[in-house]
């Protein structure tokens, strides 16, 4: 009997699964744990590295309640999550939702935490890291001290550039020329899937993964939240705490609270 990750590989571009996925307001979120998602994304690069790269490039999408809010008036956005190869639950409210539909995700998954451990796993089999977007000098940063916690990693290239169509051609060149394995996109949602989604044919990596903030919290530009808060799934409340600016797009969340709660478990939260 094959294993979930088998399953999934045996179809280049298909998506974890419905038996380990749930439906949160018509957005899939895939049911998996953070070992599971970095299993999937490793063999996914052993096998486009076998097959001589020919293996089209996956794309990985880190969902929080944000992105299931925006998905619901973007038809573009909607179809990309759609698409994706897998859709990890990022952002407690997510994971929550899942647990209140009867299908429970079995934990957070970020960003933040996916790239270190990603990218020890690139240092430990020679996997190479490409950190796209941010602001100019962050994922240069954040390249830095990734390669001071994991000795042997090999950072691909770095550069900031922008979600531009018009830019495009000029970041594939770079890619192409860095020959890397996987690569991190950071413009934020849903800039950086559209972007993702709209070049996936043309990239030569074997994944593709939006990490929106996480360049800032991983080069030291921004700080995270206490381990404290980030336990008590309040990472969102220090965040608003240390930019309130933000606090027009926090509205997203109590509104795709009370959506999950009044369409219930009853409807399956389509639509």
């Amino acid at each position: 009997m094959m294993s979930s990750v088998e399953q999934v590989e045996s179809t280049p571009g298909q998506s974890w699964g419905n038996a380990r996925s749930v439906s949160v307001l018509g957005v899939r979120i895939d049911r998996v744990t953070q070992e599971e998602a970095l299993t999937f994304i490793e063999e996914r690069i052993r096998r486009r590295r076998a097959s001589g790269n020919r293996l089209p490039c996956c794309q990985v999408a880190t969902v929080n309640p944000e992105f299931v809010m925006e998905a619901r008036r973007n038809p573009a956005f909607r179809r990309v999550l759609d698409e994706t190869a897998l859709n990890v639950p990022d952002g407690i409210g997510v994971v929550w939702a899942s647990r209140y539909l009867g299908q429970p995700a079995p934990e957070r998954i970020t960003g933040t935490d996916l790239i270190p451990a990603l990218a020890e796993r690139c240092a430990i089999h020679g996997y190479r890291l490409y950190l796209l977007g941010a602001a100019p000098g962050v994922a240069e940063a954040a390249a830095a001290r990734l390669c001071s916690r994991f000795p042997g990693l090999q950072i691909a290239g770095t550069y900031a550039g922008s979600p531009d169509p018009a830019e495009e051609e000029t970041i594939l060149e770079r890619l192409a020329a860095a020959q890397a394995d996987l690569l991190c996109v950071a413009y934020g949602a849903p800039a950086q899937e559209l972007w993702i989604w709209r070049n996936l044919a043309r990239l030569p990596v074997a994944v593709a993964i939006g990490v929106g903030g996480a360049l800032d919290f991983l080069s030291g530009h921004k700080k995270r939240a206490p381990h404290a808060w980030q336990r008590l799934g309040l990472e969102w409340l220090y965040r608003l705490y240390r930019e309130p600016w933000r606090w027009r797009r926090m509205l997203a969340l109590p509104r795709f609270a009370l959506l999950v709660i009044f369409k219930g478990r009853g409807r399956h939260s389509q639509a």
